[in-house]
């Protein structure tokens, strides 16, 4: 991994791939480079570093032909340097591919080749890829059938783009695992490991699913199985602007994300909100009402920021619905030989659609005959497809790799799917309207928030020599402190933990001195009472109390050291308020500390390798 664009067409391709990858910084890389094919021979550029460290490096004299790949990497196998970088070539040089995903077998391929002769130069997993497409070709003549038999010999996941001098007229892609989409213009093709590589050249796309391998050329495209089947294809059309991907005047992507959430809260909730009815309407769970009705659990699973939110979803559908709910990491949800039965329905939550834990959760579900719905951010994503139903959040694209703006989106469509369910189980359309119209003044109370930017700013500057934090929160707000914490160490690297309020007793206030923050998150709810009991305790041992409180609170300035107001809400949209001021409160303190905030050290957007 990390991002993968391709071209062939009538351009220069190298300002059409320098410009792709330079799209995908965002999700993250440590070295990146470029193919082309010159006087029947691979031409590859490669640096650690940025991309525009790449683009300075380019010879004068490159080949500037109207073929090439580009990749960026996020170092797995083999250190972040030049020769680890993608791409990678086979020995004789003819032969170059650029890869996301891991090969899990390479180890043993790679001792076979070494044995019939073939020499190394990086550490890497993917090397053994170009080595063995060369292998194979020596018997085939054919390179596309050589790249489907070398795909055969591998375990793990791929993401693959291949060029030759044998097939100069060509790119193959394949794909298991790992994203790719082919994007289609009027002679000339694009191949892209996210859509956002593409957006400023053709709106037309395809995406490519697991076991397809593809065939670019100028005029045209061919799909195929890895076994040489035929595969039609659709066109699909992509929906989001250029704009939603520039920077538009912030600083850096993840204030702008932060800041459009008024809107992309309103988009999570536009035309899904039946108010006379006191109920929701969600297009894409129309069709499996009879499910959700009957269900007699629902299991959530999902990684990171879409695991907190998950949290949240847990205690909502629990209190309103009466459904019991299990939550699940997936990166150990097919792992623990789950129990599921016919009536269990499982909720894939992930921005990108292309987790691949949570991608492999949702196979595993759909083999233990679950029913398996959705909630993810990208249209045309693996998951969105892969699903049986479930439900857009309608973020827009998300450039920042901590995410902002899609955990608010998803917890957002989390309580319309909370309402509906219910509704489904007898709520009253009183209480049904009561709920649903807190919801829709959310976007306002967030823009309230917000205009407390300089005031948050402030305390993060006062904190941002700190080396620990300990965030708390009980109910619905202990998965804020999980997420406020997770903010903080993404972007910021200070070390953080959040707990519920009540554990800090069992171990963690041995922590806790006058050099200790300690964000609380103290909104009005049915536990406020025992969080202040536990802020008192902080106080006594000298702990800094940063607190996120309501704006009618007067107590609260006795005990804190510095109070972030919030408006008052129900207690189930409490996460969605108190986040925000958790999100500017990490950004300000990263951006003190002088750290690259949309791109943080050892991360990356979409983490497509198990």
């Amino acid at each position: 991994m990390c991002g993968i664009v391709g071209y062939i067409g009538k351009q220069k391709a190298l300002p059409i791939i320098i410009e792709g990858l330079k799209r995908l910084e965002y999700r993250g890389y440590d070295s990146a480079g470029l193919a082309t094919i010159g006087d029947n021979e691979i031409l590859i550029t490669r640096m650690s570093g940025k991309v525009a460290e790449l683009e300075k490096a380019l010879p004068a004299d490159i080949d500037n032909g109207s073929l090439a790949l580009g990749h960026t990497r996020w170092a797995t196998h083999g250190e972040p340097t030049e020769r680890n970088a993608h791409p990678h070539k086979d020995c004789e040089h003819k032969i170059a591919l650029v890869h996301n995903g891991i090969i899990e077998n390479f180890q043993a391929i790679r001792t076979k080749l070494e044995q019939v002769g073939h020499k190394f130069t990086s550490d890497t997993d993917t090397e053994v890829l170009a080595h063995l497409i060369e292998e194979m070709f020596k018997y085939t003549g054919d390179l596309v059938d050589s790249v489907r038999l070398a795909l055969k010999e591998v375990d793990g996941a791929y993401g693959i783009a291949v060029i030759s001098v044998h097939e100069p007229d060509y790119i193959i892609v394949a794909r298991k695992g790992s994203p790719l989409v082919i994007g289609i213009g009027d002679g000339e093709h694009f191949v892209a490991s996210d859509a956002a590589a593409l957006v400023r050249h053709t709106r037309n796309v395809v995406y490519l699913e697991d076991g397809e391998v593809a065939v670019l050329t100028r005029d045209n495209f061919t799909t195929t199985t890895i076994d040489n089947v035929e595969v039609e294809k659709t066109v699909h059309e992509i929906t989001f602007d250029i704009e939603q991907i520039e920077k538009a005047g912030y600083p850096h992507f993840m204030l702008k994300e932060i800041h459009e959430q008024p809107d992309t809260i309103s988009d999570a909730l536009r035309g899904r909100i039946l108010f006379e009815e006191g109920d929701v309407k969600l297009g894409g769970l129309s069709d499996v009402i009879d499910d959700l009705r009957n269900a007699k659990r629902f299991i959530i699973t999902a990684c990171g920021t879409s695991w907190h939110a998950g949290l949240v979803g847990e205690y909502m559908i629990e209190q309103y619905a009466r459904v019991p709910v299990e939550i699940e990491y997936a990166s150990e949800f097919r792992y623990s030989n789950p129990i599921i039965t016919e009536n269990d329905i499982v909720w894939a939550i992930s921005q990108s659609g292309e987790t691949a834990d949570t991608l492999a959760a949702v196979r595993e579900a759909k083999l233990r005959g679950a029913k398996v719905f959705g909630i993810v951010n990208v249209v045309g994503s693996s998951i969105a497809r892969e699903t049986d139903g479930g439900v857009y959040i309608h973020a827009g694209p998300e450039i920042g790799v901590a995410s902002t703006k899609a955990f608010t989106s998803q917890l957002t469509v989390i309580s319309l799917i909370t309402v509906m369910m219910a509704r489904l189980r007898g709520m009253s359309i009183t209480d049904g309207y009561k709920i649903l119209s807190d919801l829709k003044s959310i976007p306002e109370k967030v823009k309230g928030i917000l205009d407390q930017s300089e005031y948050i700013k402030d305390i993060a500057e006062r904190f941002s020599f700190a080396r620990n934090f300990l965030y708390l929160g009980r109910g619905y707000n202990f998965p804020v402190a999980l997420e406020g914490a997770l903010k903080l160490k993404e972007i910021s690297y200070i070390h953080a933990e959040g707990y519920p309020a009540a554990e800090m007793k069992h171990g963690p206030i041995a922590l806790i001195d006058e050099n200790m923050p300690v964000v609380v998150i103290a909104t009005h709810d049915a536990s406020y009472d025992k969080v202040m009991s536990n802020i008192q305790e902080v106080k006594a041992r000298r702990g800094k109390i940063i607190a996120i409180a309501n704006d009618n609170d007067s107590e609260i300035d006795r005990y804190a050291n510095y109070v972030i107001r919030v408006p008052e809400t129900l207690d189930l949209f409490s996460p969605i308020i108190s986040s925000i001021p958790l999100q500017l409160l990490a950004y300000y303190i990263a951006v003190y500390r002088g750290c690259n905030v949309d791109q943080p050290r050892n991360l990356a957007k979409s983490v497509t390798v198990e």
